[in-house]
């Protein structure tokens, strides 16, 4: 059984194939991650199977679901964090998990229950009064991860959580990602440009370049491949493509990139 598979699944733009031919199957309440340098494709598949952009050929679902022909029911299943911040630094913490359990039609009854539950476990229940703009980077990232699980979906997408962050806040934001997994069964797919990050948390790991997955398997497995003892990620990426990781793009990509660096500083 699976919850998230994927057929050739390809997009392109104009002459420009940002996702290639893609086809991986993710197991239930795995950690899966999807790695590689700004540009290559990795936003892109998490837009697909979110249902915000259709695939130009290929096919995939999740959690049972095709993300073209049964789109709404997608969207029932899952979280999403993007890149970029999701939260109103108008709005307090409470304030900003009651529009998002409206929007997802949560009942009014169990309203305050669900928003209360949230903060408690990303550990922001003394700072839900507080504007958000007055939050720290992973104040921001906890609350967003808190808005996406109001609804207590399958599976919850994670596009560069920890990007702009300190080692001290990405380390908190890992520890509340593998409490999902582990207290409540949570499916996690996350994207991201940092090996160790994808060491740490994931038990599957797709190094994707240029568009293609270039190798898949457990971290252990992929380091196993190339020699093993003393060997990282970043190795395996250099190995699996030719390349050292760079974490560059296009002009595009770059800008992005410090934008939501910098709104989470």
């Amino acid at each position: 059984m699976t919850i998230i598979e994927t057929e050739s699944l390809t997009r392109r733009f104009g002459p420009l194939t940002a996702v290639d031919g893609l086809s991986i199957e993710i197991e239930p309440g795995a950690m899966f991650g999807l790695v590689g340098p700004n540009g290559a494709g990795k936003t892109t598949v998490i837009k697909m199977l979110t249902t915000l952009l259709p695939p130009t050929s290929g096919n995939a679902s999740v959690a049972g679901y095709d993300i073209i022909r049964n789109s709404a029911w997608v969207r029932r299943m899952i979280g999403y964090v993007p890149q970029l911040i999701s939260a109103d630094g108008a709005l307090n913490g409470y304030e900003n998990l009651l529009i998002f359990a409206k929007l997802y039609d949560i009942p009014r009854s169990e309203r305050r229950q669900r928003i209360h539950d949230a903060l408690e476990f990303m550990g922001l229940t003394e700072s839900a009064d507080k504007l958000v703009r007055n939050y720290s980077g992973g104040m921001i990232r906890r609350l967003e991860i808190a808005q996406s699980v109001l609804h207590r979906p399958r599976v919850l997408f994670l596009d560069e959580p920890t990007l702009g962050l300190d080692p001290t806040a990405r380390k908190a934001v890992w520890e509340h990602i593998q409490r999902l997994r582990d207290d409540y069964g949570t499916t996690i797919f996350l994207t991201t440009h940092y090996m160790e990050e994808a060491d740490a948390l994931c038990n599957t790991v797709a190094i994707m370049h240029s568009g293609r997955v270039a190798v898949i398997g457990s971290p252990a497995e992929l380091k196993a491949s190339i020699g093993g003892d003393g060997k990282t990620l970043d190795d395996v990426f250099a190995y699996y493509t030719g390349h050292e990781m760079e974490i560059g793009g296009n002009y595009r990509e770059v800008s992005r990139t410090r934008r939501a660096a910098r709104r989470l500083a």
